[in-house]
């Protein structure tokens, strides 16, 4: 059985972003449950942990687009 390579391609790309999202996923579920943590327990600082949560997040998303952006090069511009 031989592969083509436009099956690896498409097999290393499904890699790529299945392997590339796992960790921004754990990521944000660990970063939203102890912001939650934090402001059950102070509910005054409320306002500067949702700030952090926030950019904690937007930085989370960015590897989780970097992945993609690596796959879809797999997939389109890769030969």
């Amino acid at each position: 059985m031989q592969l083509d390579l436009g099956v690896l391609r498409l097999f290393a790309a499904g890699l790529a972003i299945g392997i590339g999202a796992l960790g921004p996923g754990l990521g944000l579920g660990l970063l939203v449950a102890a912001a939650l943590n934090a402001i059950g327990r102070n509910p005054e600082a409320a306002g500067a942990i949702q700030i952090n949560m926030f950019i904690g997040i937007a930085f989370t998303e960015a590897v989780a687009i970097y992945a993609l952006v690596v796959a879809l090069i797999l997939i389109f511009v890769a030969k």
